[in-house]
C-alpha cells in the first residue's frame, strides 16, 4: 500500500471513530433537542399559568366560582331549530338553551370564573317519571340543592328561554342585534331583597355595556307564577331569560358574550364576596 493511500485509510477511520470517542469522554452530556423543547415548552406553560393567576388575582377573581343549570331544559329557539334541524320548534331535545348555557360556560371560565354546569336533563328526568310540567321546579330542587352541598358559588344562574317574540326580545345597539334578557325573581321566598339585588347588578353591569339589552327586572308571586323559583337555596341565584322564541343564534352568541362580561365585572368588584 502506498503511502499517501495509508494517509487517506487512517484519516477515514479516524472520522468513523470520532464520534464514539466522544461519547466516551467524561463529562455532562449535552442536552438532546426534545428535552429542551419539552423544557422549554413546559417554561412557557408555566409562565401563562403565572400570568393567568396573577391576572385573577388582580381583577379580584381567584376561587369565585359559579353554577349554571336549567329547569327547562328542552326550551328552544324557532330560528336556531330551523337552521339546525329543518325545524320551526319552541321545544327541542339537544338544539336548546343548554348549548348557550354551554357557551356561557366557556366564556366565564376564559374570563378566570371557574363554572360548573349541573349535570342534569330534568326534561329528560321528568319524562321518566312522568312529572308534569308545572312542577319543573320541584323537580330540579334536590339536584340544586345537592350541588350546592358539594361547592360553595358566589353566583347560580338558571338559564331559560322567554316565550315572547323577537319584536319584545330583540334589541339593537350600534348596528348589531342582540337577545334581550329579562331577569325572573320570585317574591315569596326569604332571600328575595339578595336575589333582586344580584339581578340588578347584572342588569346594570349588561346596560353599561350594551345600553338596551335588557328588559325590567319581574317579580312573581304564587299568585301569577311559581314565586320561589328555588333561589330560597342561595341568595346569589339569579333566573334569567335568555331572549325569547324567535331569537337567531348569532344574536343568542352577542347577548352570552355580554352576560359573561357583564357577571366577570360583577365577581371582580370590590366588597362583593358573596356575589
Amino acid at each position: 500500500m502506498t503511502k499517501p493511500l495509508k494517509i487517506w485509510s487512517a484519516l477515514i477511520l479516524f472520522l468513523f471513530l470520532f464520534p464514539v470517542f466522544i461519547q466516551l469522554l467524561p463529562g455532562e452530556q449535552p442536552e438532546t433537542s426534545s428535552k429542551k423543547v419539552k423544557e422549554s415548552s413546559s417554561s412557557m406553560v408555566y409562565a401563562a399559568n403565572i400570568t393567568e393567576e396573577k391576572r385573577n388575582e388582580e381583577l379580584g377573581l381567584n376561587g369565585k366560582r359559579a353554577l349554571l343549570y336549567f329547569t327547562h331544559t328542552h326550551e328552544a329557539f324557532k330560528p336556531v331549530t330551523e337552521a339546525k334541524q329543518g325545524k320551526i320548534v319552541v321545544s327541542h331535545q339537544t338544539e336548546n338553551i343548554t348549548k348557550f348555557g354551554e357557551k356561557l360556560q366557556a366564556q366565564l371560565s376564559i374570563n378566570g370564573v371557574e363554572t360548573d354546569i349541573l349535570p342534569v336533563n330534568n326534561a329528560e328526568e321528568m319524562a321518566k317519571k312522568r312529572i308534569p310540567h308545572y312542577r319543573a321546579y320541584k323537580a330540579i330542587r334536590p339536584h340544586v340543592e345537592q350541588q350546592l352541598q358539594k361547592v360553595n358559588y358566589d353566583l347560580i344562574i338558571d338559564m331559560h328561554r322567554d316565550s315572547a317574540g323577537p319584536q319584545i326580545t330583540t334589541a339593537t345597539y350600534e348596528g348589531e342585534k342582540y337577545a334581550k334578557v329579562a331577569f325572573v325573581v320570585g317574591t315569596e321566598n326569604p332571600n328575595f331583597a339578595k336575589n333582586k339585588a344580584k339581578a340588578q347588578q347584572i342588569k346594570d353591569e349588561m346596560e353599561r355595556l350594551v345600553p338596551g339589552i335588557t328588559r325590567n327586572i319581574i317579580t312573581k308571586s304564587r299568585h301569577d307564577g311559581d314565586g320561589k323559583y328555588n333561589q330560597e337555596l342561595h341568595p346569589s341565584v339569579v333566573l334569567i331569560e335568555l331572549g325569547g322564541i324567535g331569537n337567531t343564534e348569532e344574536e343568542l352568541n352577542r347577548t352570552v358574550a355580554v352576560i359573561a362580561k357583564a357577571v366577570t365585572n360583577a365577581l371582580s368588584t370590590p366588597g362583593t364576596s358573596t356575589f
